[in-house]
Parts: C-alpha cells; structure tokens; sequence
C-alpha cells in the first residue's frame, strides 16, 4: 500500500510541475522556453502568478518532498542513498517550496541590481537546490549498485544526476546567456525524468 501511494507522488508531484511549467510560459507573451527562467512565469509581476505557484508548484513541492522522505522507507538502507534521498526532499522538495513562496523580481532580476528580499531568498534556495540534488542522484546511483536487480536504476541515477551537474556548472557560468531557459530545463528535465522513473521502479522493487 505505500509503494502505491510513494509511486503517485512521485507521478503527481513530476506531472504538476512539468505542466504548470508549460502552462506558465503560454500565459505570458512573448515567453521563450529556451530564452526564459522557469521563475520568470511567476515572478511577482505577473499576472497568473500566484495562481501558478499555488496551484501547480507549491503543490508539487508537496508532493516531491514526501515522494523522498517516504521513499527511504522502502529501499535498503545505506549512508549514500539515506542522505540521497532526504537531500532529495529537502533540497528539491523543500527548495521547490521556498523558491514559490519567495518568487523573484520583474524579469528574475538577472543582474541582481537591488534585489527584493523574496529575490535573495528564492535565489539562495534555488543555487542550493541545482548544487545539491544532482549529487543527491548520483549518491543514490552509487548507493543502489548492490540493490537486487538494480543495475539499470543505478545506472540511469547516475547518467542523469551526471547530466544535471554538467547543466548546473553551464547554467551557473553562462547565467544571461540567450539560452539560460533550455539549460535550466535540461536540469530540471533529469531530476524530473529520474523522479518519474524512481517512481515505477519502487513500484516494481516491491512488487517484484
């Protein structure tokens, strides 16, 4: 019955944020998802804002956050895949949380010219969030090898938590480069494929 209800919040928590991402960028003109921050759809001026952080990712966040804290009660137990998934909860889930809670400026204020507090705050816990999790992967990659028939989970951990921190390192050194928006998406792109993913394995590994 848990690995059931650990399986739709990965699924749930995934699915919301990745359609309340593409909603966002279709409500505003002229929004480039290749170009435009993921923030930048709910940033304090817009108009459906608060609308998508309250009903798509703050929910989300939720959900994620007790995908990783409840996924610990299913799996193994190891050092590596213990701090994998709590930083998983705490990092994205949580992370996720805050950064809606706090959106950032007009425009997420790339130049960081006198930031609001809430653009401190959501730029602090998004920097922590695609520093941490990608290494959060991986610990769970390394932790799992000697899980029974995991070696495809192990592998596809690491390949994308692997992936995800190449991202962060071009995301962070090419911050106002015209194509910030697909960099970031990439990331998010692995954490979320690996969250769906991690999802039917559990479902599986209980089953199996």
């Amino acid at each position: 019955m848990i690995a059931n209800r650990i399986f739709w919040l990965g699924i749930i928590g995934a699915s919301l944020f990745i359609v309340t991402a593409l909603i966002g960028g279709f409500m505003i003109a002229d929004y480039s998802h290749i170009e435009n921050l993921i923030s930048e759809s709910y940033a304090i001026d817009t108009e459906y804002g608060f609308q998508l952080r309250f009903y798509g990712f703050i929910p989300s966040s939720i959900a994620l956050t007790l995908f990783g804290l409840l996924a610990l009660r299913i799996f193994p137990k190891s050092n590596l895949t213990n701090w994998g998934f709590l930083g998983f909860a705490l990092f994205y889930g949580l992370g996720t949380l805050i950064v809606s809670l706090f959106p950032c400026d007009a425009g997420c204020n790339k130049t960081f010219i006198h930031p609001s507090l809430s653009q401190v705050i959501h730029n602090i816990s998004g920097g922590l969030t695609y520093l941490i999790v990608p290494l959060c992967l991986i610990f769970i990659g390394l932790g799992s090898k000697n899980w029974a028939n995991s070696t495809r989970f192990s592998n596809i951990s690491l390949t994308l938590g692997g992936i995800a921190l190449l991202f962060v390192f071009i995301f962070f050194n090419n911050y106002e480069d015209d194509f910030i928006g697909l960099y970031q998406r990439i990331i998010e792109g692995c954490i979320l494929v690996w969250v769906i993913y991690c999802s039917f394995f559990l479902k599986n590994y209980k089953t199996s």
